[in-house]
């Protein structure tokens, strides 16, 4: 008998008919002997029709606090739902919020992160043969405040839990059949990997892979837990990420993912002296925003230039908080752009490969496409590049160009490496 934590996206319980589908599935494992733990999301687009409601009441920026009382709501209403189609399917099963279940979360509305879990309701509730089914998404402060975890949170939520329980397993179920050497709505040919690395897949997961959320695959990494990636629609073997997966031969890029929330910061003309940067840098982490890509550029004895990337969705109040500084720092001009696209190549085996690198810089340039920024680490290379429309061609040649397409032969790495 094993323990295993399940967790379920949107659009698998979207509707009725696939809620029942998931309480089947969940039934099933039950039935084989294994104790469950069902991690839900909100249904369908229930999120985003809850974020419209607060636009017709004229909310225009409403106070993030009774944002997460309001959205929080959404998962709960999952949980009390699959809970009720077990039951007519004749097992048991308890339904529990966030903070019923003990998840503890750091005062921040919005993007909080899980500071603790006490989980002992859950485990008792498993005890008594039932199945539990828990809210993602969500938590409490130790003020008793709501919080919720942000995009991704149900995928946080399954593998901290998991981690707390000590689970055999954490299942993440989805729309496809696993993690894919890119997104298979754009390059039909994508492979499906049969594993991959905690490291690599937290690669993917933070240049814009959607599979998994970068907290997820820290959490998972950090408390070894087993983690699998499967389809909820149907039983096909799914893909195992765990410490070290096994290469297949010749494999150095495994995957390829694009970000197209994207959006680039210039501050020109900053007096050259020491600790601008850190003022500014600090300022932004202040409002937890997340920087990504920094470039410094056009340095003299007077001035400096330099430029940064972050989400599309941060750039209105990057731009106040670098307006507020603006007496402190001291600079000419901020530009902004935010017709970018951030292209990524992840692999392992990239660091001790020659010309992986110069292959991806040699591929964006014969589409005639400009690369505006780089960034590298051991095993990745991103690229920004303007959006004109041309993402879907650029990941489709890259993939081909690293011999990714299932019926290629693979990239084996080339020259001097410019990386």
């Amino acid at each position: 008998m094993a323990l295993i934590v399940m967790k379920f996206g949107g659009s698998s319980v979207g509707d009725a008919e696939r809620m029942k589908r998931v309480a089947r599935r969940v039934i099933e494992r039950h039935r084989e002997g294994h104790q469950c733990v069902v991690v839900v999301s909100a249904m369908g687009d229930t999120t985003d029709d809850l974020i419209d409601l607060t636009k017709q009441i004229g909310a225009v920026t409403p106070p993030a606090r009774e944002m997460d009382m309001l959205l929080s709501t959404g998962e709960q209403v999952s949980v009390a739902l699959l809970a009720m189609t077990i039951h007519t399917l004749g097992e048991k099963a308890v339904s529990f919020t966030g903070w019923q279940a003990g998840i503890h979360t750091e005062a921040v509305h919005g993007k909080a992160r899980i500071s603790d879990i006490q989980p002992g309701r859950v485990r008792q509730a498993l005890d008594d043969r039932n199945i539990v089914i828990v809210a993602g998404f969500q938590g409490m402060t130790e003020a008793g405040e709501i919080t919720t975890l942000g995009r991704g949170g149900s995928d946080t939520t399954a593998v901290a839990l998991a981690a707390a329980i000590e689970a055999d397993v954490c299942e993440i179920f989805t729309d496809v059949d696993g993690v894919y050497s890119t997104d298979p709505r754009i390059v039909k040919c994508a492979r499906k990997l049969n594993e991959i690395s905690y490291d690599e897949m937290l690669e993917l997961a933070n240049l814009g892979a959607a599979v998994l959320h970068p907290r997820a695959v820290e959490y998972a990494k950090n408390y070894k837990v087993q983690l699998v990636v499967r389809s909820s629609f149907n039983h096909n073997e799914g893909t195992n990420v765990k410490e070290e997966a096994v290469m297949e031969q010749g494999i150095v890029v495994r995957g390829i993912a694009y970000d197209k929330n994207v959006a680039r910061i210039s501050i020109l003309g900053v007096e050259e002296k020491p600790g601008q940067l850190a003022k500014v840098f600090t300022a932004l982490a202040q409002e937890q925003i997340d920087v990504d890509i920094i470039v410094q550029s056009g340095v003299t004895n007077v001035s400096a230039d330099f430029s940064f990337t972050v989400s599309l969705s941060d750039l209105d109040r990057v731009l106040q908080t670098l307006e507020n500084i603006r007496s402190t720092v001291g600079f000419r001009e901020i530009t902004s752009e935010n017709n970018l696209v951030k292209v990524s190549i992840v692999g392992a085996g990239m660091v001790s490969t020659p010309g992986v690198a110069a292959k991806m810089f040699e591929t964006i340039s014969d589409l005639g496409i400009s690369i505006l920024m780089v960034s590298t680490s051991e095993i990745k290379t991103s690229c920004v590049i303007e959006n004109e429309g041309r993402l879907n061609e650029v990941v489709q040649a890259l993939h081909t160009a690293y011999g990714l397409d299932t019926d290629s032969t693979v990239f084996v790495g080339g020259p001097a490496d410019r990386r």
